[in-house]
Order: structure tokens, then sequence, then C-alpha cells
């Protein structure tokens, strides 16, 4: 036996059955989940056992129980759902609305041999893009910086003042052109990104959207088999042509929820973090240290707020609290980021802030992406506050709607009253360039119609909608 693996103890394996009476998913939780975490925290200690949507598992809210489940040292925690005793024993209702995340078959879902295989892949896959020495990464950031500027000059078409909607009309539009970049759609067709839009958005239409959209993924990992292209496939399928078409075109699919939504909410997170910031957030943005507030914002509203199910692989302790074999743990970012051991010793008034933070996850199952997460993040508030000259809530910053699920929290939208800084005529025009077939012919009378692109066309439908 390994040495540091703790003895096996037979724990009783309905334990956690019978202490889980508390659901989880309250209107209390909806409205604000921190005082339930706060609630929990105070009523069992470090971890709790709730029903999640009826189904029990132990919920790890302390910071140091969190990472320990992550770091995985001794390999006590799988992310397999047949190492979950109540699935392999028929015990989890077919319809529990979690149980499609945990069936996914993408690399979140794997361990071992077959996880470090998929987990190559992605970092061969993203790091063109992330690694800003590489071209790819500059061609990126830059194409980023354009659809930033074309976001906020519709936002002027209406005048120097006013209104908007800053999630809808600025942080998701952004992010999937971005994401439809990587993946290698088109991302100047209006189907491509209304269906990634409706699939973040995860409404009625989510599941036909997806469909489609995994088809176009699929023929897009088709063609690249011997004609790469300037994408997150084509590196795929360089670093790791074993995995075949199908297993790449599925792991790409997860693109669009993870850093898509993800990346939408973290901007939608930095800006209110600036906003009602207190000086260390103010200095860290007027000192050109945008990484900081970034991180500072990720950190303090995280958008994974709880992450998906481990299973223990064999009785242990956790906490305190035995934890039987196949038993699940949802290790809890938010409440760990809130437990008075790792919050107290935070200085709310550095200009640096904590990298100890979990909202990226930990250990072998951390987020691949994070780099490309932050830039895309760095390069939204940048474009944004050196845009605005006054920017301020539009509504109380304890009003803003959020929406609030068993793993993300955000904001559904982000209300603003702005004022725009003039700019001189020749960066306007910058702001929005036009090539090709997309520069209408100009005149004496000045510049014809502008043709407009697909992002614009998407956010102008999305406000006639919503009228």
């Amino acid at each position: 036996m390994d040495p540091q693996m703790p003895p096996i103890t037979p724990f009783p394996a309905g334990r956690l059955q019978a202490s889980a009476t508390e659901e989880l998913l309250t209107r209390e939780f909806d409205n604000d989940p921190a005082p339930v975490y706060e609630r929990l925290r105070g009523k069992y200690g470090s971890v709790a056992p709730i029903l999640l949507m009826g189904v029990p598992v132990w919920m790890a809210l302390g910071y140091d129980e969190v990472l320990s489940v992550l770091r995985n040292h001794n390999g006590l925690w799988s992310k397999r759902i047949n190492d979950w005793r109540a699935y392999v024993h028929g015990e989890i209702p077919a319809d529990w609305p979690l149980l499609t995340v945990h069936l996914n078959p993408g690399v979140p879902f794997h361990e071992g041999r077959s996880h470090a295989e998929l987990r190559e892949a992605w970092a061969a896959g993203l790091k063109p893009f992330q690694d800003r020495t590489q071209p790819q990464a500059r061609r990126l950031e830059n194409e980023i910086r354009g659809h930033a500027d074309e976001l906020l000059a519709l936002l002027a078409e209406g005048g120097p003042t006013g209104f908007a909607d800053l999630a809808a009309q600025y942080a998701r539009p952004l992010t999937l052109v971005a994401c439809n970049r990587l993946i290698g759609i088109d991302a100047t067709t209006d189907e491509a990104l209304i269906d990634t839009w409706r699939v973040v958005d995860a409404g009625p239409d989510a599941a036909g959207a997806m469909s489609r959209l995994t088809t176009a993924i699929g023929q897009v990992v088709e063609t690249r088999v011997g004609n790469p292209g300037d994408d997150v496939p084509s590196a795929m399928l360089a670093a790791a042509p074993g995995l075949g078409t199908d297993k790449v075109a599925m792991e790409v699919v997860n693109l669009i929820s993870t850093l898509g939504d993800f990346t939408s909410l973290l901007i939608c997170n930095t800006i209110v973090e600036v906003v009602t910031g207190d000086a260390g957030v103010r200095a860290s943005l007027a000192g050109g240290m945008l990484h900081e507030t970034v991180n500072r914002a990720a950190m303090a509203k995280p958008p994974n707020t709880n992450l998906t199910l481990r299973f223990a692989t064999t009785g242990t302790r956790l906490g305190g609290v035995a934890i039987a074999p196949g038993d699940p743990v949802m290790p809890s970012v938010a409440a760990a980021h809130a437990d008075p051991g790792f919050a107290g010793a935070l200085d709310p008034h550095s200009v640096h802030s904590s990298r100890a933070h979990l909202a990226w996850g930990a250990g072998p199952h951390r987020c691949p992406g994070d780099e490309l997460a932050t830039t895309i993040t760095t390069i939204a508030v940048e474009r944004l506050f050196e845009r605005m000259a006054e920017l301020e809530l539009g509504l109380p910053a304890d009003h803003l709607p959020w929406r609030s699920s068993a793993l993300m929290r955000g904001l559904s939208s982000l209300p603003v009253r702005y004022r725009l800084r003039q700019q001189p005529a020749a960066a306007a025009e910058q702001a929005a360039p036009r090539t090709g077939a997309d520069r209408p012919a100009e005149t004496a009378a000045g510049p014809g119609p502008r043709t407009q692109s697909a992002l614009a066309r998407l956010v102008r439908t999305l406000l006639r909608q919503r009228s």
C-alpha cells in the first residue's frame, strides 16, 4: 500500500443519504448563495450534507478541503460517473438535470491515462492562442480588439450618452465571436453566432442550436485533416492525430459552454468590480494592472461557483467527515473563497490580489484555458474603459439581476448609464474597419451607409426582441 494513503475505513454507505435533508437550490440560494454557504458552514463545518435537486451529495465548503479534493494527490477522488455508487446502483433519476453534465464524454470527466492524453491535446490546441510569443495569439488579440471596438461603435451610434446592457450588447457577443473564431466556424455568418448564443442562453432553442453547431464543428474538423487552418481543431489534430476527428470534434464542442459562457460572465463581473470596487481595484486599473483587476474579480465573484462532482474511490475523511466509497462530493469555490481561513488573510486594499484562489480550479483538472479567458477579459475591459468617460450601474449593486444554477452564477444583464469619450474622426473610423465588399462608396456628402457585420446584426436583433 502507498504509505501516504490513509487506511481504508469501513464507513457506512448510507450515512450521506440519512444526513442530507436540506435542498441547496432554493429561492434563497437563487437570490444570494453566500448566506446559504455560511449557514451550512455554521451548522456542519467545512463539509455539509445537502440535497442537490433531490440527490444527496457532500458539499466541501472549506478552502483546505476544496483544495485537497481538487489536487487529489493520493488519487482518492474520481470524476468518472461509474465511480458514483448511487449511479451504478440505479438510484439517480434518469431526468436528474445534472446527469447529462456528468455523462459528458469529454476531458473533464476522464481520469488516468485517457485524461492525460486529452489534456495534452488540449494544451497543444490552446497553446498557439495563449502563448503571446506566437503569431496566432497576437492575431487573435487584434481581432478581439477590433470586435470590441465595433461593439462600442454600435453604442456610439445612439449618441455620446445613454443606457446599455453590457452583458447582451458587449460581453456575450464579444466572447461568442471569439469562441467561434477559435473553433474555426465562420464567425461572420448570422446563423453561427445566433446558434452559439442560443446554446449559452440555455433556453428552449438550445437543443436544436447545439445539434446544428455540433454538426458544423464536425464538418470543420473533417476539413482540417490534411488541410490545417488557424484554429484549435487543427492544432489538436496535429498534436494528437490518434484521437481521430470524431473525438476532437466532441472535445471542441465544450469550448462553447466553457470558454464562451465563463468568459462573458467574467467580463461582466470584472466591470462590476471596477465600477463598485474599493481603492485597491481602482489602483490596479489605473496602474495598468488589468490582469490584477481580472484576477480580483475572478476571486471575488467566480463564475464557476461550484464544480462538478468528485467520487470517493475509497473510504476517507474530509474535514472530519467520514466519506464512504462512491460518495459524491461537490467542491464549492465560492464557499472556499469565503472561508474565514482564506478570506481573513487577504488585504482588501492591496493592489496585488491573491494567486491562491480556486476560480480556475486546481490540480489535474485545472482549467487549461485560463490564460486565454483572462486575455479576452482583459482586452474587453481595457477597450471599454478607454472608450468610457463615465460609467455607472443602472441599478443598485444589490439589485443587479443574477442567474444562479448549481454550478455557475453570473449576471443575466448588466444595465449601465454611460458617457463616451470623444474620438477623433480617424479613431472613430478605425473602430469599425471596413474592407472589400463591406466598404460602401463614399461621396462628397460623406461615407455611404455601412454594411452591417454579423456581429452588429446579432446585437441589433437582440435589442429588437427586447423592445
